[in-house]
Formats: structure tokens, sequence, C-alpha cells
């Protein structure tokens, strides 16, 4: 259902939900921050609170100790400020401008907060919120932290390479201890994280054109309704990458058929797991039946094998009419992408071998489009391991190459991993409060995904680190939901986190 009341209702704190329901709608695409930092520095001004802007757009608000005394601690507490913007095909939306619609929906007797169609910006609108409503609580005495300097850092571009963080002015903060606000389950605490980078492959096409005589049938073959995610903490979930699923039939389709290539377009994000993918191809008249009775095998085939995870997979191949767009790929580039597309690896490359259940190196192919004539394959890789991460992408490379001579293949947004410290007297802390609050131990892990934590450690080696949030699923994705119940949950304990700093 729509959301018909105030987000307010939905419990404590009123202002988080006053707050999520305000940038919800604010565009923040990334690239695109300004409104919401704007919003974020109008409100810190009515609160009597300063900002201050770095070159590239990061944001700090600071609020300094009230205390003489010479031991009072500095605290960074850090979120980012864009989102990654995904919808379905259908959905009519523009991220420029449209608020979200927020619905809450019920999963398996658990109420969740989502939006229509689309990603609802939890990733990283929780971190937005908490940190406007300390604020807030702060400015109205409701909540004092005397001893403590604290310094809300809200930085630009985290989700197309971490931009902010790699560049941030290094006189921005000062703090002890970072709190990152930018993990997704409420009873874990992650101190580590893998390190990224992406590689892409384009090369100029150099179209033939179909005889109009030979009579072409133009198709157009869909692969939809898949759940996608998250390209790092989603990986290993056995979920169907919609452009390898393209690869697969049309390699099997073209092993003993013809069939000629106009166009494929595929997933936007190299740190998204693709949802969708289409193709327009030609068929020859006496080729039509013997192919459509293939496809079909194939179809039922590959709904089969993801049928426990992949509900919603839909595969279809259709005529087009009033196609009049004759242009075709080489038969050479065509034969060496189906090749590279079908064997190029995707997914976990190898588990880590001390630590259960944690992808040590993946690989994801994120997205393949066709622009000013130009075919571009974005790909990303991931790593526990400097040296792991370099291997992988120096095989995507290797396997590029395969596309012919005047392929230009580059890497790019190469970020660090973050090296687990579990002596660290910030993790004491919050290990003793969660336990003092919850009865029970947190998980505390590493996670197979960037988080800013690593590169502003590489800035400011001195600083602990932490990241923690509420509970967000589906992130990246049309299905991210966030679990109402844990936003008061995960307040209780920040606010009690501060508490036992101070």
């Amino acid at each position: 259902m729509y959301l018909k009341q105030n987000l307010i209702d939905l419990g404590s704190p009123s202002e988080f939900w006053e707050y999520f329901e305000q940038i919800s709608r604010i565009p923040r695409c990334s690239g695109e921050e300004e409104q919401i930092r704007d919003f974020i520095i109008r409100e810190a001004k009515s609160l009597n609170f300063n900002a201050k802007i770095d070159k590239v757009g990061n944001l700090v608000i600071k609020i300094p100790s009230k205390s003489d005394n010479k031991s009072v601690k500095s605290v960074v507490l850090q979120c980012h400020m864009d989102m990654v913007c995904e919808k379905n095909k259908e959905i009519q939306h523009d991220f420029s401008k449209d608020p979200l619609k927020l619905k809450i929906v019920e999963i398996g007797g658990e109420n969740w907060l989502t939006a229509e169609g689309t990603t609802l910006g939890a990733d990283n609108g929780v971190g937005i919120s908490y940190l406007l409503t300390l604020m807030k609580k702060i400015n109205k005495g409701e909540l004092v932290y005397n001893s403590l300097n604290l310094e809300f850092l809200f930085t630009v571009d985290e989700e197309v390479g971490l931009v902010g963080a790699f560049n941030i002015d290094k006189d921005l903060i000062k703090g002890k201890y970072l709190i990152n606000l930018d993990s997704e389950e409420d009873d874990n605490f992650t101190i580590g994280c893998a390190g990224g980078m992406k590689t892409i492959g384009e090369i100029k096409i150099k179209y033939n054109k179909i005889e109009k005589e030979i009579n072409p049938i133009p198709m157009k073959l869909s692969i939809t309704g898949l759940l996608g995610g998250h390209s790092g903490v989603d990986i290993h979930r056995g979920r169907a990458n919609a452009i390898k699923l393209m690869a697969t039939i049309l390699w099997k389709l073209h092993k003993d058929n013809f069939f000629a290539l106009n166009s494929i377009q595929g997933g936007n994000r190299a740190n998204a797991i693709p949802r969708e993918c289409f193709v327009i191809l030609f068929l020859l008249p006496d080729d039509y039946y013997p192919i459509m009775e293939l496809f079909n095998k194939i179809k039922e085939e590959t709904i089969s094998r993801f049928s426990d995870i992949e509900s919603n997979l839909e595969i279809k191949l259709q005529k087009l009419e009033n196609f009049n767009d004759r242009k075709i790929f080489p038969d050479n580039l065509l034969k060496n992408l189906l090749h590279i597309l079908y064997i190029m690896p995707n997914g976990p490359i190898s588990m880590h071998l001390k630590i259960p259940d944690l992808v040590h190196t993946s690989t994801n192919l994120g997205s393949i489009n066709i622009e000013n004539d130009f075919l571009k394959i974005v790909t990303s890789q991931r790593s526990l391991e400097e040296i792991s991460k370099v291997i992988i992408c120096e095989r995507i490379h290797a396997l590029m190459k395969f596309a012919g001579r005047h392929i230009i293949i580059e890497h790019e947004g190469n970020y660090p991993g973050w090296e687990p410290d579990f002596n660290s007297e910030l993790l004491k802390i919050c290990s003793e409060t969660f336990k003092e609050l919850f009865d029970k131990d947190p998980n505390v892990r590493a996670i197979h995904a960037g988080l800013e934590c690593g590169i502003l450690k590489e800035h400011f080696p001195e600083m602990e680190a932490i990241s923690i949030g509420p509970t967000v699923e589906g992130a990246h994705s049309p299905d991210e939901r966030l679990r109402i119940r844990s936003v008061e949950k995960f307040w209780d304990y920040l606010i009690k986190l501060l508490d036992s700093i101070n």
C-alpha cells in the first residue's frame, strides 16, 4: 500500500522519520548532492551549528565540547549523501525531480519501509536522518555530550567510487574515533572490508548492414524480473546476473544457428548485480522456427535452474514491428563478444579461509551498453587482499583482449580494503555498550564490500573506526527496504554509545 500517514507515526525517534520523509523528496543521485547538502546546511544553521565544505563537496557540522577538560574525546559520525538511483523498467520516475513514493510492506511478519519501483535511499539516508536528529536533540538540550567534540561528516559520491572519502580535505575533521553509519544489520559491527577496482572495456563498432532483400526478422530478447542487489554483500547469494544469462542464451543459440546482433543493453552500475538485459537481433525466415524451438528449451532450463531464487524471472523473445534500423555487429565481433561474455568469471572467486561465509575475492559483470557506436563493458572486482584483487582484474583484462586489437581497456576507481583491528579501544566500547543494552554480544565481522572507513583510515592512520547501522535489505535495487522496528533499536544504541564514550 502507498503510505498515507506521516512517517512520524512509525515510532521513535519521530525526528528521524520526519527527516527521512523530507530527504526522500530531495534528489540525491551520485554527482547531484547539491540540494541535499544545502538542506543539511540550512538545518544546521537553524540549530546554531557551523557548517564547512571542502573542495569536492564533503560537508562537516561541528558541535564542540563545552568542557575545559583536556581529555575531551573527538568523535566523527559519518554517512554519505548520495544514493543509488535504480528503478524497474516499467516505472515512470525521474530521480532528478520526482519524490520517492514511500510505502509500508509486511514481509515475514515484519513491517518494512520501501519505495514503489525504485531504490529507497536508506543507503545512506538513514545516516543523514540520524545525524540530523542528533543535531536537533542536542540543540534542544535533550541530549548532552559535554565531554565530546562531535563532528558530523557527510561525504559525496560514495556510490560511484568513494570520491568524497578519497579527496577529503585532511583539515576537515580531527576525531580520534570514526563511527560510520553505513552498515545494514543492526546486530553487526563491521571492522573491515574489501578493496575494489573496475575493469572497463570499450570498442568502436564498425557496423555492417543486413540486407533487406533476405527479409530479416527483427526480434527483441528480454530478461527481466531478477532480484539484482549489491555486487559485494549479495554476490554470494546465488542471484542470477541478467547479462550472464543473456550471454548464455545467445551463445547457445548462436552455436549452431545464424542470427545478427543489432544492439545489447544490460545493467546500469558496476556495483549492482544486473536485473535486466535486452537484445535486438535479426533472424532469417528459414531459421525462425528452429531457433524459437531451441530458445523455448533454453528458456525452460534457465527458469528451472533459478526457480528457488529468482521466482519472478521472465525471458521473452518477440517479433518487433516496424523496426527499420538495419545495423548489425560484424560477424567476428559478435563471435568474440559472445565467447567473452559466456566465459567471463562472475560471482565469488574464492572464500576467506579463516572467516566463515565471507567472500574473499569476487567479480561482477555490471553493465553492457552501446553509446555513440561504442560498446562498453563495465565490471567490478573486489578482494580482501590487494594481490588477489590485482590478479582477478588482470584475468578480466586478458579476457577482454579477445574482443580484438581495437578494444581499449582501463582500470578505474581503485580503493583499498580495511584491515580488521580486533583490539581496538573503540570496538571494546561499542561491544560493551551493546552487551549492556541488549544482553548479548554483537556479531563482529568484515564484509565483502567497499566502505569509506578504509580510505578515511588511510588519510587518518591514528583514527579508530567502526561501521554500524539499522537493518536495510536489498540495497542498490528497487527491492531496498528498511526494517521499521530496527530504527528505534539502533537509535537507542547510538545514543547509549555516545554516552559511553562521553
